[in-house]
C-alpha cells in the first residue's frame, strides 16, 4: 500500500506543479488582457471628452463636468473625472479622487497607467486650445479579482485532476499490475509445490516481461523437479541418469577447469533480418540438437560460421555474443567467410564431394581443385579463430564436430601441441575403397589423425576407418584398442553414439486439429515426417510406401494423412534443387490420385516445406500418432531420438531405416528397410493399427533407451576420454 501511495503522490506532486506553471501563464495572460481593456477603454473616453472638458476647465465648472461624469460613468466603471493644470494640480474633479494627478509624459498625447495601489486606473489627455489636461479615473479592482477567477478555476480543475488521477491510478495498480502479481505469485506458488503441471498461465498485460520470466524460472523449476525425481528413482533402482548438472560436475572434475571450445560449421542461433526488424533464428539441425545441451550445462564458447544477414550487427568488438538469447549460457563466436570460400569449402568439397561419398548414395562426388584449397583455406581460418579464443589457457579442450573440418585437427595440434582436441564425425564412414575415390584422401586422413580422440556414431563405421587407415597411411594400428598411432602422437578411435535431452514437463499438449489445419492437413491419424530435404533422407521412397499403404487399405483414405515438414537445404546445388522439385512433384501426383469428391479438402501427404523452428517440430512430435525415418543411409538422425524423447501424454509409434544409427539402440521401433516399399508400407499399417499394450510396451522401452542413454552421457563419454589424453611433454597421469 506504501508503494501505492507513493505513486499518488508523486503523480498529484507532478500534476500540481504543472497545473500550477499553467495556472500562472493564465494568470498573467488575464492580467495583461484586462490592463489592455482598461487602457483602451479609458483612451476612448478620454479622447471623447477631451473638447467638451476643456471649456469647463476654463471655467471651473465642477457641476457640469459632475453632469458629464454621471453620463458615462454607470456602464463604463468610470470613478470620476478631473481638469488639471499644467503642473498637475487639480481645478475641478468629481469627488474623491486625487488631489494631484501627473501631466501625461511628454510626447504623449494621452498617457494610461494604474495609479500606485492598484485600486484606480488613470488616463490623462493633453487640452489642445489650452494649457492643463483632463484626467479619467476608473475603476481597476476587478483586473484583481479576474486574476484571482482564474487561480480559482485552477485550483479546482486541479482538485478534479487529483480525485481523477487518484481513481485511475487505484484502478491500475489494483486491476493490472495488483492482480496480475497475485495470479502469478499464485502461479508460482503451486509451481513450486508441484501442483501446477496443466495450469494455465498468468497473462501479460503490463508485467509481461515479468510473466515471460516467471514462466521460464517456472519451466527450469519443473525441469528440475523432474530430473531429481528421475535421478532419485534410478538411484533408489540401483542406477544413474546423466542430467545436465551432473555433466557439469564431471566436466569440472575431469577437465580440471579447462575452457570448453565447441567448433561447428552451423551456428546454434543466427540473427537475421525480417519486416525490418532483427530476429532470432534456431537453424534446423540434428548436430545443433546433439551438441548445444552439452555447452548450456558446461559453458565455453561455440565458434561457428556467421551466416545470418544480421550477424555481424548483434556481435561485441570480438565477433561474439551471449546465447542462448532468453537465458545466456555460454559465448557464441562468428567466423566471417567470403561467398566464394562458401561456395568452394560448404557447398563444393564438403557437400559435393565427402557428403555423397560418405553416404554412399544416390550422388556421384565431385572433386575439384579449387573447392579444395577453399576447404583448406577455411579451415586454417577457424583454426585461427580457435587458437585466439584458447591462447593464454593451459591445456585447452577443443571439440569439432564434422565433415567439414578434416583438416582442423593437425592445425591445431601443430600449434598448440598441449591442447585436447577430438574430432566427432556426424556422418557414416564408407568402406576403403570407396574413400579412395578421395584425390586427397591421405591429407584428409592426416589432418583427422591430429585429434586426440577421433568419434563416430556406430562401431561399423570406426572399423571401416581403421581399414581406411591401414589402406591409405604408414601408421600403427592398435586393433584391440582402436587406436592409430603416426609418428610421436596417438589417436583414439571410439564409437560414441550421439542422443538427445529427454523433454520433461512440455505443459500442455498442443491442439492436434489446430496444428493440422496450420499447414492444410485433415484427418483422424497423423504421421510425421522431420527432415532436411537431402537426397540421403529417403523421402520420396516414404511417399511411395504412403501410396502402397493407401492402396492396400483403402479403408484409410480421407482417415490418414502424412504430413512431412521438409526443411529446404544447400539448394545451390542442382542435385538438392532437383530434389526438392522431384518431391513436390511425387507428393502432387500422389494426392491428385486418390482425391475424389466424396474427401474434398484432403490430402494423403502435406508438404511444408520452410524453415521450422524447433519449439515447432516439438509441438508436431507431441501429437502425431506414428513418425517415419527412413534414411537411406545416416550417421545417427536424431529425428528418431526427438520424437521418442517428446512429452507425449499417450504412445506414438516409430518408423526406423535400418541404415540409420538410431536403429542399433531404439530396437523397438519397426525397423524396416527403406528401399522396400512393400515392407514400410505394411509397416505404417503396423504402427496404426498396433495394439495399445504393445504400443506402450514398445515405447517406453524406446524411451528408457533415450533417457539412459541421453546427449548428457554422451558428452560424458567424450570428456571421459579427452580427459585421459597424455600429451607429449605430460609426465603426470591424466
Amino acid at each position: 500500500m506504501r508503494v501505492t501511495t507513493r505513486l499518488i503522490v508523486s503523480i498529484v506532486l507532478a500534476a500540481a506543479l504543472v497545473s500550477a506553471g499553467w495556472t500562472w501563464f493564465q494568470a498573467r495572460g488575464e492580467r495583461a488582457r484586462l490592463l489592455e481593456e482598461l487602457n483602451h477603454r479609458g483612451a476612448l473616453l478620454a479622447e471623447s471628452l477631451r473638447e467638451a472638458a476643456e471649456p469647463l476647465a476654463k471655467r471651473a465648472d465642477a457641476k457640469a463636468l459632475a453632469r458629464i461624469a454621471d453620463k458615462f460613468g454607470g456602464r463604463r466603471r468610470l470613478r470620476g473625472i478631473s481638469l488639471h493644470a499644467p503642473d498637475g494640480k487639480t481645478s475641478v474633479s468629481t469627488a474623491g479622487l486625487p488631489d494631484f494627478s501627473p501631466p501625461p509624459r511628454p510626447g504623449e498625447a494621452i498617457d494610461c497607467g494604474l495609479i500606485p495601489g492598484g485600486a484606480l486606473h488613470r488616463c490623462a489627455a493633453a487640452f489642445e486650445n489650452s494649457p492643463g489636461f483632463l484626467a479619467v479615473f476608473q475603476d481597476a479592482t476587478y483586473v484583481d479579482a479576474g486574476v484571482r477567477e482564474v487561480w480559482r478555476r485552477g485550483f479546482f480543475r486541479l482538485l478534479t485532476q487529483v480525485l481523477l488521477i487518484t481513481a485511475i491510478t487505484l484502478w491500475i495498480v489494483r486491476f493490472d499490475i495488483l492482480a496480475p502479481i497475485e495470479r502469478t505469485a499464485e502461479w508460482m506458488r503451486l509451481q513450486r509445490a508441484g501442483e501446477g503441471r496443466g495450469a494455465a498461465p498468468p497473462p501479460g498485460g503490463l508485467l509481461g516481461s515479468l510473466t515471460s520470466e516467471a514462466q521460464g524460472l517456472a519451466k527450469s523449476l519443473e525441469t528440475a523437479r523432474a530430473a531429481a525425481e528421475e535421478e532419485a528413482r534410478l538411484r533408489h533402482s540401483g542406477q544413474s541418469v546423466w542430467t545436465a548438472e551432473r555433466l557439469k560436475e564431471h566436466a569440472k572434475e575431469r577437465l580440471r577447469g579447462r575452457p570448453m571450445v565447441v567448433v561447428a560449421n552451423r551456428e546454434p542461433y543466427m540473427h537475421v533480418r525480417r519486416d525490418g526488424k532483427i530476429q532470432v533464428v534456431r537453424p534446423a539441425s540434428g548436430l545443433v540438437s546433439g551438441v548445444e545441451p552439452i555447452l548450456k550445462a558446461c559453458g565455453g564458447t561455440w565458434i561457428g560460421h556467421g551466416a545470418g544477414d544480421a550477424d555481424r550487427e548483434t556481435v561485441d568488438a570480438f565477433d561474439r555474443v551471449r546465447v542462448p538469447p532468453e537465458e545466456p549460457r555460454y559465448s557464441l563466436r562468428r567466423v566471417w567467410i567470403t561467398k566464394e570460400q562458401e561456395e568452394g569449402y560448404y557447398y563444393g568439397f564438403a557437400n559435393e564431394g565427402l557428403w555423397p561419398l560418405c553416404h554412399i548414395a544416390h550422388a556421384r562426388p565431385q572433386f575439384r581443385a579449387e573447392d579444395w584449397k577453399h576447404y583448406h583455406a577455411v579451415n586454417r581460418l577457424f583454426a585461427d579463430a580457435v587458437l585466439a579464443e584458447i591462447e593464454g589457457v593451459d591445456e585447452p579442450c577443443v571439440m569439432i564436430q564434422d565433415y567439414h573440418f578434416a583438416l582442423l585437427p593437425r592445425m591445431l595440434k601443430e600449434a598448440r601441441p598441449d591442447a585436447r582436441v577430438s574430432l566427432f564425425w556426424h556422418i557414416p564412414w564408407p568402406n576403403p575403397e570407396a574413400f579412395g575415390i578421395c584425390p586427397w584422401q591421405r591429407e584428409i586422413l592426416d589432418g583427422m589423425l591430429g585429434a586426440d580422440v577421433l568419434g563416430f556414431h556406430i562401431q561399423a563405421h570406426c572399423n571401416n576407418f581403421l581399414e581406411t587407415v591401414d589402406h591409405a597411411l604408414e601408421c600403427r594400428i592398435d586393433w584391440e584398442h582402436l587406436s592409430i598411432r603416426r609418428g610421436e602422437h596417438s589417436t583414439l578411435i571410439k564409437s560414441y553414439p550421439i542422443s538427445v535431452a529427454m523433454e520433461e514437463a512440455a505443459g500442455p499438449l498442443p491442439a492436434k486439429d489446430e496444428l493440422m489445419r496450420s499447414v492444410g492437413a485433415k484427418g483422424a491419424i497423423l504421421a510425421l515426417g522431420v527432415d532436411r530435404l537431402d537426397y540421403t533422407k529417403g523421402i520420396v521412397e516414404r511417399f511411395l510406401a504412403v501410396e502402397r499403404f493407401l492402396d492396400k487399405n483403402p479403408s484409410y483414405i480421407g482417415r490418414f494423412v502424412f504430413v512431412e515438414l521438409g526443411a529446404p537445404s544447400r539448394t545451390s546445388i542442382p542435385r538438392y534443387r532437383d530434389l526438392v522439385e522431384e518431391v513436390k512433384n511425387e507428393a502432387g501426383r500422389i494426392n491428385a490420385r486418390f482425391e475424389t469428391k466424396e474427401n474434398k479438402g484432403w490430402k494423403p501427404i502435406v508438404l511444408a516445406v520452410g524453415h521450422h523452428e524447433r519449439t515447432e517440430v516439438a509441438r508436431w512430435y507431441r501429437v502425431a500418432d506414428l513418425c517415419a525415418v527412413t534414411s537411406l543411409h545416416d550417421g545417427m538422425n536424431l529425428v528418431a531420438k526427438e520424437y521418442v524423447a517428446a512429452d507425449r501424454e499417450e504412445p506414438g509409434a516409430l518408423i526406423l531405416s535400418r541404415f540409420t544409427g538410431a536403429s542399433r539402440e531404439l530396437r523397438d521401433a519397426l525397423i524396416v528397410n527403406p528401399y522396400d516399399i512393400e515392407r514400410v508400407a505394411d509397416a505404417i499399417r503396423e504402427a496404426v493399427e498396433m495394439e495399445p499394450e504393445e504400443r506402450r510396451r514398445r515405447w517406453e522401452s524406446m524411451r528408457e533407451t533415450v533417457r539412459e542413454r541421453n546427449i548428457y552421457r554422451w558428452g560424458a563419454r567424450l570428456v571421459d576420454d579427452l580427459g585421459r589424453v597424455r600429451l607429449v611433454d605430460d609426465d603426470k597421469p591424466a
